[in-house]
């Protein structure tokens, strides 16, 4: 079967009055032209586990016949407005999920099977927007509907609704363009993301409501259930080799182990749970530390003047992290293939689902969530304080300790930002400073221990490693200035906490 192909889809749904015509935009958005309707007739079967998880990670699998497009479509959400569309072309069982969909929402569906769960049928009428040089603005679809979904008690349903997309080459902010035009022209926005939770909404579980006045346990599962969706919506990117996926994995994950020691008070903290979450980030960073390593070595590199490179090292540098990366992946693919890595999801998705709140969750958050912040605020105090005297190794392993406490202070602020936004804005932002300034020592302490190894590495197959040196020493010389840079941005971070909230 071929590759999948992804694509980015912008686009809003709307009622519309049965027996309206369908509105003009020719002058919106630089609209010229638009063109007579083209009928296609779109069947299409949907599936998803028989309690609907996918639907709840809003989430459509769908196959359908007819139309340009016809195949499957894995339908991802983005934003609002914005849908990561997969598509596979037709071919193999009809009545099951290709095997590479399926891998794709293992995060999604733990487990449980993919069945099929409605059926839709759409006469559709699309009109092409075009701009006075014929370009394709826009898709306008008049699209008629009759759907019929499974279940213990099967539904029939039949309506009416225009779906607007855009082009992928046309500005994202021409979709307000056309939403005035068509709210004008007596069009209202539907109040439902796609056709298939239009036809099955009620039995889906609508997420939790918030409240005027949260409790410390709302508060806490809102930032947990937020950092769990982004996990399994990265573990989808890392499944595709998506740029950047391992790392918003891995900061997933940091986030949720973080959060569950910061606030073990109000969500009772499980130490299995904590140290598989610290398993999962082992198996992501080999993989991000190749990004990493590559990446600045050569912009090092291209720092230094080429008269101080000696021989291929740009060549070498590929050989070398293109095994380095194959490696990561492999180590990463292998853990989210894992039976260990399914039990962690499912232990994630109960603790979201039937948390266990302690006593202190059901106080007003904004008594019962000072103290775990004011512990983070002081447990990174009581972390620099123990990198006086140190030098070496011992230092840099000292900042090293900082720099997590700091995230996690950091992390706990973003938490109970809904609460106490204001008063911990400054303080955050000081923390979020000595952060980035700690990250980038590390990575002169990472990149001195790579260089080393390219180094004895390259020696032995006969590269002139005199450059690796060279880049070794300036690595050194950045570190002593970083340190210098965080002394004084520890000493304002100090000085805006006295007198303050956190002390």
């Amino acid at each position: 079967m071929a590759a999948p192909s992804s694509v980015i889809e912008r686009e809003r749904k709307y009622e519309i009055v049965a027996g309206s015509g369908v509105p003009r935009l020719v002058g919106v958005a630089g609209v010229e032209t638009q063109d007579d309707p083209v009928e296609q007739i779109l069947d299409a079967s949907y599936y998803d586990t028989e309690t609907f998880r996918l639907a709840r990670g809003g989430i459509t699998l769908r196959r359908r016949v007819g139309g340009h497009d016809a195949g499957w479509h894995l339908k991802l959400p983005v934003s609002a407005d914005e849908r990561q569309e997969i598509q596979l072309p037709l071919g193999g069982d009809p009545n099951k999920v290709p095997g590479r969909l399926r891998r794709l929402v293992r995060a999604y569906t733990l487990g449980e099977k993919l069945v099929p769960i409605a059926h839709l049928r759409t006469d559709r009428f699309a009109h092409r927007l075009a701009d006075g040089d014929g370009r394709t603005v826009a898709t306008l679809t008049d699209d008629h509907v009759t759907g019929e979904a499974g279940g213990e008690s099967a539904r029939l349903d039949e309506w009416r609704e225009l779906e607007l997309e855009l082009d992928p080459a046309t500005d994202p902010g021409r979709l307000e363009d056309f939403d005035r035009a068509l709210g004008e022209a007596g069009a209202s926005a539907s109040p439902w993301p796609s056709k298939l939770r239009r036809l099955i909404g009620d039995r889906v579980p609508a997420p939790p409501r918030g409240r005027k006045k949260p409790t410390a346990g709302d508060v806490v599962l809102t930032s947990l259930r937020e950092h769990y969706a982004r996990l399994r919506r990265a573990d989808v990117g890392v499944r595709l080799d998506v740029e950047d996926s391992v790392h918003q994995m891995r900061v997933a994950t940091r986030k949720l182990r973080s959060s569950l020691k910061t606030f073990g008070s109000v969500v009772d903290e499980d130490e299995t749970l904590t140290a598989e979450l610290k398993w999962l980030g082992q198996q992501l960073a080999p993989a991000r530390d190749a990004e990493v390593s590559e990446r600045r070595l050569r912009e090092q590199l291209d720092e230094i003047p080429s008269e101080l490179v000696f021989g291929p090292l740009r060549q070498y540098l590929t050989r070398y992290f293109a095994r380095e990366a194959e490696e990561g992946r492999t180590r990463a693919m292998a853990a989210l293939t894992g039976k260990r890595y399914r039990t962690l999801l499912r232990t994630l998705d109960t603790l979201v689902e039937n948390p266990p709140l302690t006593r202190r969750a059901r106080k007003p958050a904004k008594s019962a969530l000072r103290k775990p912040v004011r512990k983070a605020a002081a447990k990174l105090r009581r972390a620099e304080a123990a990198t006086r005297g140190l030098t070496g190794h011992e230092l840099e392993t000292a900042l090293h300790e900082v720099r997590k406490k700091a995230k996690r202070a950091r992390y706990a602020a973003d938490t109970v930002k809904p609460v106490y936004g204001k008063k911990l804005r400054q303080w955050r932002k000081n923390v979020k400073t000595v952060q980035g300034t700690l990250g980038e020592h590390q990575d002169t302490a990472v990149g001195r221990d790579v260089l080393h190894h390219l180094t004895i590495a390259g020696h032995g197959e006969g590269q002139n490693t005199f450059t690796f040196g060279l880049l070794y020493e300036r690595d050194a010389e950045r570190a002593e200035k970083l340190r210098r840079r965080f002394a004084g941005e520890w000493r304002r971070l100090r000085k805006g906490e006295r007198p303050g909230w956190l002390r």
